[in-house]
This record gives C-alpha cells, structure tokens and sequence, in this order.
C-alpha cells in the first residue's frame, strides 16, 4: 500500500506598509505602527529567503575589544548644533534635518560644511534644489568659502554616489533628500519607492565610509516630515528646525538621537549676513522700558532643559459686543481662555465685558503651562490697571480650582532669573522648596492665583 506524500503547508500572504514597514498576515486598512490609510499592500509569502552566508567578513568580537574612539564627537564649530547633537557629528551617522521652507536649513548647513573644510576634511554638498552658482552666491554672502568645501549640483543618485567613490569626503551634505531619484527604481522624486532608495544608499555608503552625512527633508502641510516613515526610523538622528516666518529666530530641536540626549534646544538668529547661534536669546523676548507698565509680566519657561526669560504682554478693553474678543498671539488660546474664566470666577475680576488680547514678545511661542501664572499675572495687571514691581517674574502652572502647582526644575529657573538681573519671583510651593535660592533674591512661594495676586501687586509695602 502507498504511502501518502504529506500535502505542503501554504504559507500565509504577507502584507507591508509601503510607507514604514511595518509587516502583516493579514491586510488592514489601516497600518498598525504609523497610522497611515491605504498603504498596506500584498507583498508575496511570509517564508523567509534569506539564508545564512557561508563566510562571515568580520567575525563578532568581544564588546570589551571594540575600539570606541571611532566614534566619538566632533565639534562643528557651530554650538547650538553641537548642543543638540550632544557634543558634534559622530563618523559615519546619518542626520536628518526638517524644516519648512525658507527656515534657513541649507544656510545652517552651508556654514557648517565651510566649518568643517576649514579644519582640513574634504566635504562634499550635493545640491538637487538650486543651482551650483546660487549656492555660491549663498556661500559668499555668509562667508562660507572653503577650499576643501566641493559642490556638484546634482539629482540622479547614481551620479552622486560615484562622487562620493571620487571625493572620498568626510562630512556629505545632501539638499535634500527628496530632490534624488535612482534609475534603477520605478517612480519620481520624492515618492515612497525613490525616498526609501535614495536613503538607503546614502546610509550604506556613510556607514562602510565611516562618513558623517547630512540630509535635508521637506515637510508636509501638517509639519510632518515628508516620504515614507521609513526614512525616520533608518537615519540614526532626526533635528526639526523650527521659526515663525515674521521673527529671526530659530528653533534646532533633536527628536531623535542614538548618540545623545533629546531634550535640549539650540537657538539660532537667521540674519541677512548668514546665521548665528544664540548663547543667551532670552533678551530677544523680553522687553525693558524706563517706568513699569501695566498688563506685562516676565516667565521663565524651559525649552528641553534650556530656561529661556520671557514676556507675556496683555491689553483689556471696553466692548460694545455681545460676546467679547479673546485673541492670542504665542500663547495656547484654550489655555488663556482657562485662565480668562479662572481669574473671572477665583478671583473676582469682572472680565466679561473687556475684550482680552494677550501675546508673548519676540514673536515666541509658549506652550508650558508654567507659563500659566505670568499670563494671569499680567491680565489682573490690565484690569487693576497696576503695573508689577520692576526686576520680578513669576511662573507656575494654574489650575481650574484657582491653585498653582508646581513646575519642574524651579532652582534652575531661579538662577537664571537671577543671573539675568531679575530680583524678585513668584513660584509654586513645593514640598522641596524652591531650592538654592542666590543670596540677595527674594522669593515668595504661593499656593492658589489669590495668593500670588496679593503677593504681586502688594510686594512694594512688604
């Protein structure tokens, strides 16, 4: 009697999210890692083809053996980026830097790129936005000339990666990443296939070259950072480079960050003569006028774990309407409509027939709520019509039942206020205390808005 040859297994179809990935057995609407719809696509079978090499190049060492001097830090020479990278470009990563247009990402990275060649490393700028005499005309006016600074003005991959092979650079800057498209992929430039190729290849050749590289990325109407997710998850740091279109400054924040922290912020002035890094930017938002005015009050709110002194200005009117105007420039609207309504019902201040107008200086935005109390500070100042004692700032965070609660890092604020000039503050009380206070600066810690209004606005018979 014959025996019956087992039927084989089927394996299972395999779905893939065309935009970061991510891999299912069965297909969804919609992708379970970045939330995207209709991008999960049939790819074939879930059975790996895959086998193991029959020689390996390099064995695997022994951790304690890895030299680690290969990948240490190397300053810029610009150092806010140097802040926000952890201490400089790591040989052989990969960083990529977003923005909207017109942020001053390619003059950033123009500046660094003749910084670099100064110090005698060859660096290589690929551009596929402008041409090569525009980025010259840019290199000139910001004194960006450099003699080991190469520029090609270039879109097909292929031509950029035989630069590359020629040049042998030690710092590639490419501008930007979705302006590259390969001949050897379907689709245009830009598009998920191209993106992901294009990246792929760059980041093979910065890891076998040991070769730090710089992308630039666009981003989409929502600020996200355009092409496949996939892009985000492959570069070893992502930087979103941030400014309001009407102010000089700007924002470098690091969202992500395999060599170093992701909580710091470096502070840049975009000017006609190039950009400069900013140690101390707090005097762009801070206004200093002769005699105190009312409806101002000064904050210090922290950007990663950088304090920054700022104002928050506000102005009351009489209104004919039914229902007054809430307006707010820099500041969250539903947060100051909160504290509208707490001031109006915790502290009996009649607001209901003003219209409010409440904006930060600078053009900066804050979006801490330890910014909270200097806003309700400065609107009572408006509607008292009694300006705050000069050398003072108040932070804290403000609650719908009329109480402040505390903040992180109250010391390091203090100590900034102080090394600013500041001499007087008003904080949330906190189990700790305010911490080490500097000798000659008074602080009163209060625990609800009525508290901190007697205390503000009566600091002059204490």
């Amino acid at each position: 009697m014959a025996t019956k040859t087992p039927a084989r297994a089927k394996s299972a179809p395999s779905y893939r999210c065309s935009e970061c990935g991510w891999t299912t057995v069965k297909w969804v609407g919609r992708c379970g890692e970045c939330q995207a719809w209709g991008t999960v696509e049939e790819t074939g079978q879930v059975a790996a083809r895959t086998t193991a090499a029959a020689t390996v190049a390099e064995p695997a060492r022994p951790i304690a053996q890895i030299d680690a001097s290969a990948a240490s830090y190397r300053p810029t020479g610009v150092g806010e980026l140097d802040r926000v990278l952890g201490g400089g470009l790591v040989p052989g990563a990969v960083i990529l830097l977003a923005g909207e247009p017109g942020v001053g990402k390619s003059t950033l990275l123009l500046d660094v790129a003749a910084r670099t060649a100064r110090g005698g490393a060859r660096v290589l700028y690929v551009t596929g936005e402008e041409s090569a005499a525009q980025v010259k005309m840019r290199a000139e006016r910001i004194n960006a000339i450099a003699d080991t600074l190469f520029l090609t003005a270039e879109t097909d991959l292929g031509i950029a990666l035989g630069q590359i092979e020629k040049l042998d650079p030690a710092l590639l800057i490419v501008d930007s990443v979705q302006t590259l498209a390969s001949g050897e992929v379907e689709g245009t430039a830009g598009g998920v296939t191209q993106v992901r190729e294009v990246a792929a290849s760059l980041i093979n050749a910065a890891k076998k070259r040991n070769m730090a590289t710089l992308l630039v990325g666009h981003v989409t109407k929502e600020g996200s950072i355009a092409g496949p997710r996939l892009l985000e998850h492959l570069v070893d740091v992502v930087c979103q480079f941030d400014g309001e279109r009407h102010s000089r400054l700007r924002l470098l924040r690091a969202v992500k960050n395999r060599y170093g922290p992701t909580d710091e912020v470096g502070c840049f002035d975009l000017t006609e003569s190039g950009i400069e890094g900013l140690a101390d930017p707090s005097g762009l938002f801070v206004t200093r006028t002769k005699e105190p005015v009312s409806g101002t009050c000064i904050t210090v709110t922290l950007e990663g774990r950088r304090p920054l002194v700022a104002e928050v200005q506000s102005l009351l009117a009489k209104t004919s309407n039914a229902q007054p105007r809430r307006a707010t420039s820099g500041l969250d609207s539903a947060r100051t409509a909160m504290i509208l309504a707490v001031l109006q019902s915790r502290a009996n201040l009649d607001l209901s027939s003003l219209d409010s107008y409440v904006a930060t200086v600078g053009g900066v935005r804050l979006s801490e709520p330890a910014t909270d109390l200097a806003t309700a500070l400065a609107i009572a100042g408006s509607r008292l019509d009694r300006p705050l004692p000069p050398n003072f700032i108040a932070f804290g965070e403000v609650g719908l039942a009329g109480e402040v609660r505390p903040v992180p890092e109250i010391g390091r604020r203090i100590t900034e206020a102080e090394r600013l000039g500041f001499k007087y503050a008003v904080v949330p009380a906190s189990p700790n205390g305010p911490g080490n206070v500097p000798e000659g600066f008074r602080v009163w810690e209060v625990s609800t808005l009525h508290e901190a209004l007697e205390v503000a606005f009566n600091q002059r018979n204490r």
